[in-house]
């Protein structure tokens, strides 16, 4: 029989991962800077540790580290990116902070839909993760180019534009 889930460490992933795509999806929808984005967002960060974590004890595929590992450690850097300028007040810490969270967001999106698109039977593994991955950021991209203007003006305590070159 042919599971999804093959270990324990594999159901706790799932579930951090259910938990970060509705609470990523709600920190990007919601109003910013309220009480409730703040919570939540504080939720979507430490399930992505989560998330993140129980990826390093994932070894199925590959039998060793491989590159959903790699990307593991990228999406736990665009995470840190996104909340430790946050935690510590740095200079242009808000544009920091939307951009990574942003695509923070947006890689946990393209991982989803990466486990779907490989699930169709006779659908090659590799070209199906590339391209999935590759058509969730160009909509993101082109969505963040939209949603960009809305968040700097719900915020007046944007010191300078994000710079829209993404």
């Amino acid at each position: 029989m042919h599971t999804i889930i093959h270990s324990n460490i594999g159901l706790i992933h799932v579930i951090f991962s259910i938990i970060s795509l509705v609470t990523g999806t709600l920190v990007l929808y919601l109003k910013k800077g309220t009480r409730v984005h703040k919570q939540i967002g504080y939720s979507y960060t430490i399930t992505m540790l989560g998330v993140n974590g129980s990826a390093f004890g994932l070894y199925q595929l590959f039998n060793s580290f491989g590159p959903f590992h790699l990307a593991a450690v990228v999406s736990l850097a665009s995470l840190l990116a996104g909340m430790i300028p946050v935690l510590m007040r740095i200079n242009n810490w808000l544009n920091l902070h939307v951009s990574f969270m942003y695509y923070s967001v947006i890689g946990l999106y393209a991982a989803f839909a990466s486990e779907i698109i490989v699930r169709i039977p006779g659908v090659a593994f590799g070209p199906a993760v590339g391209f999935a991955t590759a058509l969730v950021f160009i909509a993101a991209m082109a969505m963040f180019r939209v949603l960009l203007p809305r968040w700097q003006k719900a915020f007046v305590v944007f010191s300078k534009p994000l710079n829209n070159n993404v």
